[in-house]
């Protein structure tokens, strides 16, 4: 699952410095990949020389002499993320003509690339599409469906839980710093592994202390989920009743996903875009309206939804309409209703993310990150098992294994805390053909499969844990 990085590196061709381009660019030099990119627009290139350490080449994907000086004939990844569907289809094309065995595209269509496409990805000669609009409302459909208040993955086959939750003044964990939490509640083991507080993410040690209004993620087997969500005040049901903010790619693709299997709402504020929508989404009650004001959402009947989703083009609408949105139910509650709304916002900065989810939404998606995230998963695939991202978190969950003689397996890893603290956390061990919890006492021995939780610049740091 993992391997010695080969010198030189490996080399990876980005087209495009858009939103995905540039997340993935940081993303790769950081993990000692040489990358080259060609971008058309001189401010953008002017900007990213100043931010990453990656050869520029200013110029348009479909100009051949900018393939020949970015030396396209030695390139091993092709990532082609410009804004054009057809000019990365086309380019995936070209890159194959220069030899290039590995090439991904970004494509919104949802036309191409299937095995039913009238073009296929072996007709574009691609090895990996992205779907951008169509990975986030994946996604949002499956945390609706899967649970009604609190994010729950599954990992490890599904015999790794790990339970977001908000944390309030009432919450057994407030307050309590990790060691005394672990002291208290021995009945069955369990992990804090990520906490986002404000827009940061930290990844905890013994000492740090968990406060009202953190967000966290607890790592537990499935045999002691309920039992987890039990101690944290969890509940977990199926949604029923959902309203969505917006219906561009992403909004009217969630209610397509969901409408037969529960109600759902959408407020478009654009009068013809509504129009279009009420015509082609049969089972979804589509209205006009601002959906960030308040007497909207109100007519709307906010206070019978069990999710507001938010998915326009403003970061500031997705955010503060979640934000709206709490406060008229609390302000409901304050009046004798018992009612919660859980909120998802879709947030295309990549900074708003943990803010968007310790302020105003329980959720927080960015398909930018998103989709980097698969095409990091594509390229790393023959040196490391990428489990999960976690969505509002800057951290990554991974599988690596314990090479001989390597860092992770010379002491125990409460031993070990001093060598990666604030870094990343030994989650779980796969051992005695079963994956257990990992505590302060695990030795980790060479050949074992690990879960490892890390903050998404230190993966380095944690691969280079487990090497020999």
């Amino acid at each position: 699952m993992f391997r010695k990085k080969k010198t030189p590196t490996e080399s990876i061709l980005i087209l495009g410095l858009g939103g995905v381009g540039f997340y993935l660019a940081k993303r790769l030099i950081h993990e000692e990949y040489a990358v080259t990119i060609i971008e058309p627009d001189a401010k953008i290139v002017d900007h990213a020389d100043c931010q990453i350490d990656a050869r520029l080449i200013k110029g348009s994907a479909m100009d051949i002499k900018c393939w020949e000086e970015a030396n396209a004939h030695k390139i091993d990844y092709l990532i082609a993320v410009t804004d054009n569907d057809a000019v990365n289809m086309m380019a995936s094309m070209i890159g194959d003509s220069f030899g290039i065995k590995r090439k991904i595209a970004r494509v919104r269509s949802l036309d191409f690339g299937k095995s039913d496409s009238i073009l296929t990805a072996e007709d574009l000669k691609l090895d990996m599409l992205i779907h951008p609009e169509e990975l986030v409302a994946q996604e949002i459909a499956r945390l609706i469906k899967i649970n009604a208040s609190n994010e729950i993955i599954e990992i490890a086959q599904g015999e790794i839980q790990l339970l977001a939750i908000g944390v309030d003044d009432f919450s057994p964990l407030a307050n309590k710093n990790l060691k005394d939490i672990a002291g208290m509640y021995k009945s069955f083991p369990f992990r804090v592994v990520a906490i986002a507080r404000g827009i940061s993410t930290i990844i905890p040690g013994g000492n740090d202390v968990i406060l009202p209004h953190d967000h966290i993620f607890i790592m537990a087997t499935q045999e002691n989920l309920q039992s987890l969500m039990e101690l944290t005040g969890v509940h977990k049901q199926r949604q029923q009743k959902v309203m969505l903010l917006g219906g561009g790619l992403v909004g009217s693709r969630v209610a397509e996903l969901l409408e037969k299997s529960v109600s759902v709402k959408l407020l478009e504020k654009d009068e013809q875009r509504a129009l279009e929508l009420s015509s082609v989404l049969a089972h979804t009650d589509v209205m006009h309206g601002d959906g960030s004001d308040r007497d909207v959402l109100t007519m709307a009947g906010l206070q019978n939804i069990d999710t507001l989703v938010t998915t326009t083009g403003e970061n500031e609408t997705n955010i503060m309409t979640c934000l709206l949105a709490k406060y008229l139910i609390e302000k409901e509650n304050n009046n004798g209703k018992k009612k919660e709304c859980k909120t998802i916002a879709l947030v295309n900065k990549e900074d708003y993310l943990v803010l968007a989810a310790t302020v105003g939404s329980d959720i927080a998606l960015n398909k930018k990150v998103m989709a980097g995230n698969e095409i990091l998963k594509f390229i790393r695939r023959s040196e490391i098992v990428s489990v999960a991202h976690l969505h509002g978190f800057d951290t990554e969950v991974v599988e690596l294994i314990a090479a001989p003689k390597s860092p992770i397996t010379k002491k125990s890893l409460s031993k070990l805390d001093t060598f990666f603290q604030d870094k990343l956390i030994i989650g779980a061990v796969f051992r005695e053909q079963n994956w257990q919890i990992a505590v302060g006492d695990t030795h980790i021995q060479e050949g074992e499969s690990v879960i490892v939780i890390c903050i998404s610049k230190h993966l380095k740091d944690a691969r280079k844990l487990f090497l020999g």
